[in-house]
């Protein structure tokens, strides 16, 4: 599911967006510094394979996915509280009041002020923020799901940086325009005029964002077979998707692991596959794949997702409105803040934003699982008169999903509850694989 939904957009929309991690759940980006040749993906051969009966792991490669998940899980909570650390050393050292009077003593304009200060202020974050993010790609390289150089990474991460500084600034700028003329009810009118940033956003970010930090070629012309392929899924789900909106991802450049996402909305909506995945898998397998994915496009999570964001986003403002007037009645003064209004509260915001984001994860997750489950759902049934032995099919694109990624065989259910925004591999590999409502001649739910 496209990475720019859920909670995530909250901090797209009051900070910027920077690289992330991983993707939609989002891809770490591209650099323009050399990158060895690779040659094009081709589906992998149809080579008989085991029954799969559920998600194993040899035994090395089982004590390295348990390893990789629990330094990731641990990387997850530190970071956060290091984020929460980083806000509170800039208060402290009052450093955005610093930066607000370099701002306000260079310029008078607050349009001209916003692009001082915000600047400033997230460089400060970034640099501050560099340890976990660092020791994060180092995790990647060392359990091998990154092949990303450090070089390469610096320059996504500076990539990162400037986009930050531009929608930061614009953003920043108006969230404090509001706050001056509506200080009583800013949370709300600044929640309106968010929404419709958020959905620009969703809709040039296919276009201009995620191509200044990775290659996208047209399926069709890497992959005309494939893509022949793939139209009989879309033909069998009653839809008409253009070849001009199926993309592949270069991500061998920067990854091993494998992934596709649907990504943009209304003329940017479009389907991407990752070259990694084309090269791992077979033909059955990526329709598979291919049809989880049209199954976020059919049933419209894009746009359920933006209303679950923004009914999110409206409380976590609303919220975050209280909890800064009572910050700074206690503590603005210490900090060097003259009000709400002054550009050097944006850190005490930020905070209770962070935190208020933190104990909603479990909500979130559950929402992006439950969308998640009925995109396999989907997937299976549109695929079911079209490959041999579905369930099984659907089973084995899934272990060779998890063989790659390093998926976790056994997360906690703390964990699951908390951080996992897809079923864990095991409930998802014995789903497909007891999901048949053909044989019990019942309807299918999604494609008739």
């Amino acid at each position: 599911m496209n990475r720019l939904l859920g909670i995530l957009i909250l901090a797209l929309t009051l900070t910027a967006p920077a690289p992330a991690a991983s993707p939609p759940a989002d891809p770490a980006q591209a650099s323009p510094q050399a990158q060895p040749a690779t040659p094009p993906a081709t589906p992998a051969a149809q080579a008989p394979q085991p029954q799969v009966k559920g998600y194993t792991l040899p035994p090395e490669k089982y004590e390295q996915a348990v390893a990789y998940a629990r330094a990731r899980y641990t990387l997850y909570f530190l970071s956060f509280a290091w984020g929460l650390l980083v806000l509170l050393l800039v208060l402290r050292w009052r450093l955005a009041a610093r930066f607000r009077d370099w701002a306000e003593r260079a310029v008078r304009l607050r349009f001209l002020q916003a692009w001082i200060f915000v600047p400033l202020f997230l460089l400060t974050l970034g640099v501050l923020g560099l340890p976990p993010d660092i020791y994060g790609h180092w995790l990647s390289r060392h359990y091998q799901q990154s092949v990303q150089g450090w070089g390469s990474w610096a320059w996504d991460w500076s990539k990162g940086q400037l986009l930050g500084f531009v929608l930061g600034s614009l953003l920043i700028w108006l969230l404090y325009a509001v706050i001056r003329q509506r200080p009583r009810r800013w949370w709300f009118y600044f929640w309106l005029a968010s929404l419709p940033i958020i959905v620009f956003l969703l809709l040039i970010a296919p276009m201009v964002i995620e191509p200044l930090f990775f290659r996208f070629e047209p399926l069709e012309q890497e992959q005309p077979v494939l893509t022949s392929e793939i139209q009989k899924v879309v033909h069998r789900g009653g839809l008409v998707i253009p070849d001009s909106r199926m993309f592949e991802m270069k991500a061998s450049e920067k990854m091993n692991s494998l992934n596709a996402y649907v990504t943009g909305i209304g003329a940017s909506k479009r389907v991407v596959v990752y070259d990694t995945t084309i090269q791992k898998m077979s033909v059955p397998q990526i329709l598979y794949v291919f049809g989880h994915e049209m199954g976020h496009y059919v049933l419209n999570h894009i746009w359920k997702g933006i209303a679950f964001t923004a009914a999110v986003l409206l409380l976590f403002l609303y919220l975050g409105s209280r909890a800064l007037g009572w910050t700074l009645a206690r503590r603005g003064a210490g900090w060097g803040i003259r009000g709400a209004d002054d550009w050097a509260s944006l850190p005490v915001l930020l905070l209770w934003l962070a935190i208020f984001g933190f104990l909603f994860s479990p909500v979130s997750a559950s929402f992006s699982r439950y969308q998640e489950h009925q995109a396999d759902i989907y997937g299976l049934e549109v695929t079911h008169s079209l490959v041999a032995d579905p369930q099984q099919n659907a089973a084995a694109a899934f272990q060779i999903l998890g063989e790659v990624n390093l998926s976790d065989p056994d997360p906690n259910p703390f964990i699951k509850l908390w951080l996992y925004d897809h079923p864990p591999l095991q409930e998802r590999i014995q789903f497909v694989l007891h999901y048949d409502p053909w044989a019990q001649g019942k309807e299918p739910e999604f494609v008739k």
